[in-house]
């Protein structure tokens, strides 16, 4: 249905309808399976009975099928999906777009706001999206709405007005009507019939999200990476998960989050505005690279026979992301020449001076990690490492915190690595490594990472065999530092 190579998707009724048919659950959030008898709409993988190839017809999206009519089915949940790893591949105009309004700017900035950001007219990108996608920017935000909704009405206990404005609706009636042109169902009724299939338990204060996933899915690697580089006081972790603060656009924020089932992860979040939870969700999705393919990714790694051998060992290894690019860049900028032991202890350091602390600490967690307008204002004392590496920070902090360099989901990741490497101090591996983790690229090689190339030359492989692995060179990287017991590290000295 969509070849390794390439990353765009392209609908096809027969091949849809196959995978439909066979309940192919890979598929499961890259395209959507609408009834036209039931009305219903589906996720691939939906354990009803196959409807008859005459009956159904496919859509890119769920606000697609909302736009023509169709509910969400109630036994498959088709709005609970993995996101497609289509939006994290694409580096066009829809592609951007999609992580944009993955990430609320449509709620809170409007239309027009993502069309700035993506330096497109309105009126264009909304013929952009709406052709490829079957639904334009509002439409894609009011179903991404609806989803926070009914997260909010079945593992809460807010009130369901509290509920309307958090999930971004401007009205008590816009979101009834929404919840009941989508879910077939008032609010009420949706809290109720989660209550009686014994949902997860409530705490006050809390929200609890199963996030999907496709598996297979390699834990451990991802804990383990987590673990050798978590800050104290902003982020912790335990044997079978993972904690740490979140800066959101409305406030502060934490998640807990749970890994021990092969198709989701619990994720627990407590937030101080619960406008933010739908950001938050798609934050924490990409730091724990929840959208990927890992079928598609082996599949293509597995062409080499060393490299088979890495896959058959940890299949479904993901890429380990980031909830905030500009902390990325900041965390790249302090490890260089350093053991990541010694990077965590500068970065608890000035975690612990620059950053809000949280009004009660939860869990070992105390503040996030501190702002760019924090870090671009202090002192040079306030940071224990080089006076130049400190101005690096300083530079870099100041221009993200002036809009001169965006570090936002949609932005162009070329342009990024450009702007990176024309800040004194930053070099190739650093530019490369933020746009890798902060920007989620799947197709980043680190050639000159002294990990990479230490673990090339006991497999005996040549640097050359990078082009073979596109487009998912960043899935190898981690492939070949798993292999080292010594954590990745620069080879050289970034420029000052």
């Amino acid at each position: 249905m969509m070849t390794a190579m390439d990353d765009r998707f392209v609908l096809d009724h027969d091949r849809c309808y196959r995978a439909a048919k066979s309940r192919d659950a890979r598929f499961d959030g890259w395209f959507f399976t609408a009834v036209r008898t039931t009305g219903i709409y589906c996720r691939p993988s939906c354990p009803a009975i196959t409807p008859k190839q005459s009956n159904c017809e496919f859509f890119r999206t769920a606000a697609a099928a909302q736009q023509h009519g169709y509910r969400a089915c109630k036994r498959c949940r088709p709005d609970a999906t993995p996101g497609s790893p289509e939006w994290d591949m694409r580096s066009d105009v829809v592609g951007r777009a999609m992580r944009l309004i993955a990430d609320g700017v449509v709620d809170r900035e409007g239309v027009s706001g993502l069309a700035a950001r993506l330096h497109y007219s309105e009126r264009h990108l909304n013929r952009l999206l709406t052709g490829e996608l079957g639904a334009g920017p509002i439409a894609l935000a009011r179903a991404q709405r609806a989803q926070t909704a009914r997260v909010l009405i079945e593992t809460s206990d807010l009130s369901m007005s509290d509920i309307a404005f958090a999930a971004g609706f401007g009205s008590i009636r816009q979101f009834n009507d929404m919840v009941r042109d989508v879910y077939a169902m008032p609010p009420t009724q949706l809290r109720k019939r989660a209550g009686s299939e014994g949902g997860p338990a409530r705490e006050a204060g809390a929200v609890s999200v199963r996030l999907a996933l496709r598996p297979p899915f390699s834990a451990l690697p991802l804990l383990t990476f987590f673990a050798d580089r978590a800050i104290p006081g902003v982020e912790a972790t335990t044997p079978a998960g993972y904690a740490r603060t979140l800066d959101l656009p409305h406030g502060h924020g934490t998640v807990d989050v749970g890994i021990e089932a092969e198709t989701f992860v619990n994720a627990t979040f407590r937030l101080s505005d619960w406008r933010d939870l739908s950001p938050a969700v798609r934050r924490v999705r990409r730091l724990l690279d929840l959208d990927a393919d890992p079928v598609a990714i082996d599949e293509v790694l597995s062409h080499d026979p060393t490299m088979a051998r890495l896959v058959a060992t940890r299949p479904g290894l993901r890429s380990p992301g980031s909830v905030d690019a500009g902390e990325t860049v900041v965390r790249a900028i302090v490890g260089q020449q350093v053991s990541v032991a010694g990077a965590r202890t500068v970065l608890g350091r000035i975690s612990a001076d620059l950053g809000e602390s949280l009004p009660t600490p939860i869990g070992g967690l105390t503040h996030v990690f501190p702002s760019m307008e924090r870090l671009a204002a202090a002192p040079t004392e306030a940071f224990p490492m080089p006076t130049r590496r400190a101005d690096t920070i300083r530079r870099v902090a100041g221009s993200i915190a002036g809009g001169t360099l965006a570090l936002d989901p949609g932005i162009d990741r070329k342009q990024v690595v450009g702007q990176l490497l024309g800040v004194p101090g930053i070099g190739p591996w650093t530019a490369q490594y933020v746009v890798m983790r902060g920007l989620g690229d799947p197709d980043v090689f680190l050639g000159t990472d002294l990990g990479v190339r230490h673990a090339l030359s006991a497999l005996g492989l040549e640097a050359g065999l990078a082009e073979t692995w596109r487009p998912w060179r960043s899935y190898a990287v981690h492939h070949l530092w798993v292999t080292r017991t010594t954590p990745p590290s620069r080879s050289r000295k970034e420029p000052t």
